[in-house]
């Protein structure tokens, strides 16, 4: 496996400004991922606060607007 490419040095902040929103991106992206992922296996919203260090509200009001919904079940 390769190491991770160098970051640009903060001197030059037109790229290293470029780096920090392309880096929050993927980091979103991850954390969304990874809490779906989570949730699909059983997690409950406070395992999920627990490992990302916050409140179970916390994360429940920032992220369960990104998760998939459960599919409906008709009651006949």
């Amino acid at each position: 496996m390769q190491p991770p490419p160098a970051l640009p040095p903060p001197d030059n902040p037109e790229a290293a400004l470029a780096a920090v929103v392309a880096l929050r991106l993927m980091a979103d992206r991850l954390e969304t991922a990874a809490v779906a992922a989570a949730l699909e296996q059983g997690w409950s919203w406070t395992q999920i606060a627990q490992a990302l260090g916050v409140s179970k509200q916390a994360a429940h009001k920032r992220l369960s607007p990104h998760m998939p919904q459960a599919p409906q079940t008709s009651r006949s």
